[in-house]
């Protein structure tokens, strides 16, 4: 499912213009996404809960010369289900 088939299904079952409806999406991603940026958490409830996971610097191999690389820390954006989400996927 792409964004724009959500937004379509939102203004479905919601009555609002699909123009709207890929605007209130378009806002709840830049907050999701504004949140993480400073660090924080976003749960919502029977869904999941977004996060940030700190990833520590690390040595790899350059897979094509064999040579140590050092690989920096970095930040990647988690998500986790909720118990409701997961039992409706099972």
């Amino acid at each position: 499912m792409t964004k724009n088939e959500l937004a379509d299904g939102v203004a479905q079952r919601t009555g609002l213009a699909g123009t709207q409806a890929r605007q209130a999406l378009e806002a709840a991603i830049d907050l999701i996404s504004d949140e993480l940026a400073a660090g924080g958490e976003v749960a919502l409830a029977g869904f999941g809960k977004f996060s940030v996971s700190n990833r520590a610097a690390r040595q790899g191999r350059n897979p094509s010369t064999g040579a140590t690389i050092q690989i920096a820390a970095s930040k990647a954006a988690k998500f986790s289900a909720a118990s409701a989400l997961k039992k409706r996927l099972n």
